[in-house]
C-alpha cells in the first residue's frame, strides 16, 4: 500500500479560520504531516497565536502567521503576496473561513429564524464570508497555481440538509452556492494540474458556530468532534489525489482502517448532473 504522507513534506497550505474548531484541525494535522502552513485568522486572538504555537512544535519554523478578513479582496491578495514571500510557492488553499447562524440569531437551531427576519448587515457578513470570501483567495491564488502546474483547493463545505433546513438561511445557501462554484471552478481548471474538491465533516460539528449549551447537538441529535477533519485532509492535499477534482468528501465516512484509495472512495458523495440538495 502506497502512502500518500511524503508528498506533504514541505507542501505549501493556506488555511483560513485557523484560530478554532476545523480549521485549527486541519492546519494541525498538515503541520504534523511535515506542510509549511500559513495560518490565518480575522483577528489577532489568543486562539490563534494558540494554534500557531500547537503548529510550530511539528513544523519548527514552518509556520506563518497572518491576519486577514477573506471579506476583504484586498487583504486575501495580502495574505498570498506574505505566503509567496515566506515560502515562495502556494500548493494547497482550504478555505474554511466563516461566519454561522449565530450572527442572525443566538437562538436559530431552537427557534428558527425567517429569512425576513435576518439584518440586511448579518445576511451579508455571511455570504461574504462564507463565499465571497473563498472566491477572493481562489482568485488570489489560481494564477500561481496554474503558472506551477500544480495545486489544490478544497471548500469547506456543510451537510446537504443544512444547505435547505428551516431557519439556516443564509448559512446553508451560501455553502450550497460554494459547492456549485466549487464545480465551475473545477471545470474552469481542467488540464491545469489544479484541483477544486468540496470537504466536510457529514453532520454537526463541536464548534462555536452552535451556541453555547449543556447539552450541544445538531439537528440529527449527533455532535461531530472538529478532529474528525483531520481524517482526509492529509490524503487531499497529498499527490495521492491528483486528478481528482470536482468532488465532495465527507469525514464522518472516511475510514482509517481502509487503504486510502479505498476510504477515499466511500467518503465521496456520488456525482450528479445537477445539485441534489431540493
Amino acid at each position: 500500500m502506497t502512502d500518500y504522507r511524503p508528498s506533504l513534506r514541505d507542501r505549501v497550505v493556506i488555511v483560513t479560520g485557523a484560530s478554532r474548531g476545523l480549521g485549527r484541525e486541519m492546519a494541525l494535522e498538515l503541520a504534523a504531516s511535515g506542510c509549511k502552513v500559513a495560518i490565518c485568522g480575522s483577528a489577532d486572538t489568543p486562539e490563534l497565536r494558540a494554534t500557531a504555537s500547537d503548529a510550530e512544535a511539528f513544523a519548527g519554523g514552518s509556520i506563518l502567521v497572518h491576519i486577514a478578513d477573506v471579506a476583504d479582496p484586498a487583504a486575501c491578495d495580502g495574505l498570498v503576496a506574505a505566503t509567496l514571500v515566506r515560502f515562495g510557492r502556494i500548493d494547497v488553499l482550504i478555505n474554511n473561513a466563516g461566519r454561522g447562524m449565530r450572527l442572525i440569531s443566538e437562538t436559530f437551531n431552537t427557534v428558527p429564524t425567517k429569512f425576513w427576519e435576518a439584518k440586511p448587515d448579518d445576511w451579508r457578513a455571511i455570504i461574504d464570508a462564507n463565499l465571497n470570501g473563498a472566491f477572493y483567495m481562489a482568485r488570489a491564488v489560481a494564477p500561481h497555481m496554474v503558472a506551477q502546474g500544480f495545486g489544490k483547493i478544497i471548500n469547506i463545505s456543510t451537510s446537504d440538509q443544512t444547505m435547505v433546513r428551516r431557519g439556516y438561511s443564509p448559512y446553508g445557501p451560501s455553502k450550497a452556492a460554494l459547492e456549485a462554484a466549487s464545480r465551475v471552478w473545477a471545470q474552469d481548471l481542467e488540464g491545469t494540474g489544479v484541483d477544486v474538491n468540496a470537504y466536510l465533516p457529514g453532520g454537526a460539528a463541536d464548534t462555536d458556530l452552535l451556541p453555547p449549551s449543556g447539552v450541544r447537538r445538531g439537528a440529527d441529535g449527533n455532535l461531530l468532534p472538529s478532529s474528525i477533519m483531520r481524517r482526509a485532509i492529509g490524503w487531499l492535499c497529498s499527490d495521492a489525489s491528483n486528478g481528482q477534482t470536482g468532488g465532495r468528501y465527507i469525514a464522518r465516512l472516511w475510514d482509517d482502517a481502509l487503504p486510502a484509495t479505498e476510504a477515499a472512495a466511500a467518503s465521496r458523495s456520488p456525482q450528479v448532473e445537477r445539485p441534489a440538495i431540493m
